[in-house]
């Protein structure tokens, strides 16, 4: 049986839609070394000063009031992403979708409107981007 010359195409595209990991599309390795902690992760996207996610996305926070709709829903993040794609969203989401609003929370290079405080600084630390990255890993519904 062979296949129509544009099927790969398709395959591909259809990949994508979907989050089906690439390399240039997720960060393997750990920041750490480690594995965050969920419990954290947890705290620092529903706190409104520390992560500020909540500002743009919704989630499972039955106790957060005003919850955004700018960006996707984190309900069921953990299925689909991976670990790594996640990682890279949270690290550098720039590099999956350079037109993304979304602020890179531990770059620091080459970004525009950065307040004076933040400048040459990451926004998270190298731990509590790994503690979120394990928490959305929770989120499978």
């Amino acid at each position: 049986m062979s296949w129509p010359a544009w099927c790969p195409a398709a395959l591909v595209a259809v990949c994508a839609m979907v989050g089906v990991a690439r390399e240039e599309d997720a960060m393997s390795q750990s920041l750490t070394g480690a594995k965050g902690d969920p419990a954290h992760g947890r705290t620092i996207v529903a706190n409104r000063q520390v992560g500020l996610c909540l500002l743009c996305h919704s989630g499972p926070f039955p106790e957060e009031r005003f919850q955004g709709n700018l960006a996707p829903d984190l309900k069921g993040a953990g299925s689909r992403w991976s670990e790594g794609q996640l990682r890279l969203r949270i690290v550098d989401p720039g590099r999956v979708n350079p037109a993304t609003i979304m602020p890179a929370y531990h770059r620091t290079e080459g970004l525009a409107r950065v307040a004076p405080s933040y400048r040459g600084k990451p926004v998270l630390s190298p731990e509590q981007i790994e503690d979120v990255v394990a928490f959305l890993m929770t989120l499978k519904d």
